[in-house]
């Protein structure tokens, strides 16, 4: 037996790759008694805490730790055994390498779970849909950036020269968003609505001639639903560079009215007219306190009256102009005052024959 574990295969004794094998396979069932621990052990004691973030770190820690732990083990195992120094060399680099990816690993597991645990559900609490599109942006970002890191850092460690590689992807970048302009400055513009939020869905809008609710807010575009029914499909870039008037923000809906009475009119008529107009006013509860009302004007063809209010927020605005529209016509009617509309008189002047 010890004439068989003394052989020699690639310069160590079968007795060395023995031991050096058993190191591996204590280091996967110390990984396997950590897993286990984690999962039950700490994972009750973790369930007793108000919060969850203790609960996310285990949960996203047993798996890698298994494997780290297996890695280790590898690298414990082979650093026994005896090899060239170029061998040594690749082996180190291998085990670094392996090192870091686990960690890495194990950071986007923690990353993503963190944006599933906290920043999902308060997406789903927002009115509007695009945080919920931009999201899952945002996420397989993160861990692509991640990845992205720990595979240059473990190149780096590996001693590959990852200069050329980097400007190789640079480059390609730089084409790739060139190409794609159109639809990068679009993902912007939904961030700039989702960030400084001008407006939110079932808004109503003004903006470049339209006029319309705001039916859904996408990555690369807004739809409106105008007044007249159609959809418009708005790319976000250009709310970015567009005044947008947003109509459901107003705290109410001025209404600026003019009138004109004959020339006719009495000035104790006028004086009344102006009274009806305050007592209206008052009696409609849908309007703000400030109303202005005055004699403003010597027209060409009536004496102008200015009436300006205020429809609160929420009312019916179309409803409530017909309302006071009505008050004014029923009022003065019953008391005489007579609307003026343009009319010209002219004198002439008969000539007698000579």
């Amino acid at each position: 037996m010890s004439e068989i574990l003394s052989k020699t295969f690639y310069g160590n004794t079968i007795e060395q790759w023995l031991i050096s094998f058993a190191i591996i396979v204590a280091a996967a069932l110390v990984g396997k008694i950590l897993y286990w621990f984690f999962s039950t052990v700490v994972r009750r004691l973790t369930a007793k805490t108000q919060t969850k973030l203790d609960d996310i770190i285990i949960d996203m820690i047993e798996e890698p730790i298994v494997v780290a732990a297996t890695i280790f083990g590898i690298w414990k195992g082979l650093d026994r055994l005896t090899f060239t120094e170029n061998q040594r060399e690749w082996i180190a680099y291998g085990m670094e390498g392996l090192i870091i990816l686990s960690v890495t690993w194990l950071v986007a597991r923690l990353v993503d779970s963190l944006i599933r645990e906290y920043l999902v559900p308060l997406a789903e609490t927002t009115e509007t849909d695009l945080d919920d599109q931009l999201l899952p942006i945002l996420q397989r970002g993160l861990k692509g950036a991640i990845w992205g890191l720990g595979v240059v850092i473990a190149l780096d460690n590996a001693g590959i020269k990852i200069g050329p590689v980097l400007a190789g992807l640079g480059i390609g970048g730089l084409a790739l968003a060139m190409a794609a302009k159109d639809t990068v400055s679009n993902v912007f513009g939904g961030f700039t609505i989702f960030t400084d939020r001008p407006f939110a869905l079932n808004d109503r809008i003004r903006f470049a001639g339209f006029d319309g609710n705001v039916q859904e807010i996408g990555l690369r575009s807004t739809r409106v639903r105008t007044l007249d029914g159609t959809l418009v499909t708005v790319p976000n870039a250009k709310f970015a560079d567009s005044p947008v008037e947003n109509v459901s923000a107003e705290p109410s809906r001025k209404v600026v009215l003019k009138l004109g009475l004959t020339y006719d009119t009495t000035p104790d008529q006028m004086r009344d007219a102006l009274a009806t107009l305050r007592s209206i006013a008052e009696a409609q509860e849908n309007l703000e306190e400030d109303v202005k009302i005055g004699f403003s004007e010597w027209g060409d063809f009536a004496m102008g009256i200015l009436f300006i209010y205020y429809i609160k927020k929420g009312a019916d605005i179309v409803g409530t102009q017909s309302d006071i529209n009505l008050a004014i016509l029923d009022q003065f009617n019953a008391k005489g005052l007579e609307f003026a509309f343009p009319t010209q008189t002219i004198y002439h002047q008969a000539l007698g024959a000579n």
